[in-house]
C-alpha cells in the first residue's frame, strides 16, 4: 500500500518548505540560536546539543508514517529559518496536526508563519484530502494560541494534564482545528492577509 504522506517541497513567495534531512543539523541549530528559542519553557525547540537527536526522532517518525517534517528556507536569503511538520498523522481518518513549528527570531512577525501555514493547509486539504487539520499548543503559550486563532482555527477544547515536560511540569494542551468545510473561507482570509502584508 502506498503511504499517504510522501516527502514534498512546498513553495510560496517568501519561503520554501523542503523535506528535513540530517544535513540540515548545523543550519537548524544556527536558526534556533537566533533568540535562544529553547529558553522559552513552554516550547520544545532543540538546543545546539540536542538538534541531532531532534532530527533523528523526526525522521524516524516519518519512516513510521506518523509525521512529515519540513525545514523552512527563507527564499530572500536562502537561509534556514526554522522547521514545521505534519504530525499525529491518522491516514485512515484523513486527519493530521500541523505542529513542532518554530522560527528564528529574525523572521517572527514577518509574514513567514502565515505563508507556511497557508502552504501546509492548502496541501493538506487540496492534495491529501484531509477532513480536518489540528493545531495543539501549551496553555501558557499565548503568542501561539493567538497566532492559531488568527489563522481561522477554532478551539476544540483543552486536554488537562496532557503531558509532563522535561522539568516535571504538567502541561495543559489547547486543541484547535480547521475543518474541510471551513477551508474555502479560511483560504480566502489567509490570501487577503498575505496580500496586505505582515502588519495586518
Amino acid at each position: 500500500m502506498q503511504p499517504w504522506l510522501k516527502p514534498v517541497t512546498l513553495e510560496g513567495n517568501l519561503v520554501k518548505l523542503v523535506p528535513m534531512k540530517k544535513e540540515h543539523k548545523v543550519d537548524l541549530a544556527f536558526a534556533a540560536s537566533d533568540g535562544n528559542l529553547w529558553e522559552l519553557w513552554y516550547t520544545s525547540v532543540p538546543t545546539p546539543a540536542t538538534t541531532d537527536a531532534y532530527i533523528t526522532t523526526a525522521l524516524s517518525e516519518q519512516e513510521a508514517g506518523k509525521s512529515l517534517p519540513f525545514t523552512i528556507v527563507d527564499k530572500r536569503t536562502n537561509a534556514v529559518v526554522g522547521t514545521t511538520r505534519y504530525m499525529n498523522v491518522e491516514a485512515a481518518h484523513k486527519r493530521l496536526e500541523i505542529g513542532s513549528t518554530w522560527y528564528a527570531k529574525k523572521v517572527q512577525r514577518t509574514g513567514v508563519n502565515t505563508e507556511c501555514k497557508y502552504l501546509l493547509l492548502k496541501y493538506a486539504f487540496e492534495n491529501l484530502g484531509c477532513v480536518a487539520v489540528e493545531f495543539r499548543t501549551h496553555f501558557h503559550n499565548h503568542p501561539s494560541r493567538n497566532a492559531i486563532q488568527r489563522l481561522g482555527a477554532k478551539q476544540d477544547g483543552i486536554l488537562r494534564n496532557h503531558r509532563i515536560d522535561a522539568q516535571g511540569n504538567l502541561r495543559d494542551t489547547v486543541v484547535f482545528s480547521i475543518l474541510e468545510s471551513e477551508w474555502k473561507t479560511v483560504k480566502a482570509s489567509l490570501e487577503f492577509k498575505m496580500q496586505r502584508g505582515p502588519l495586518h
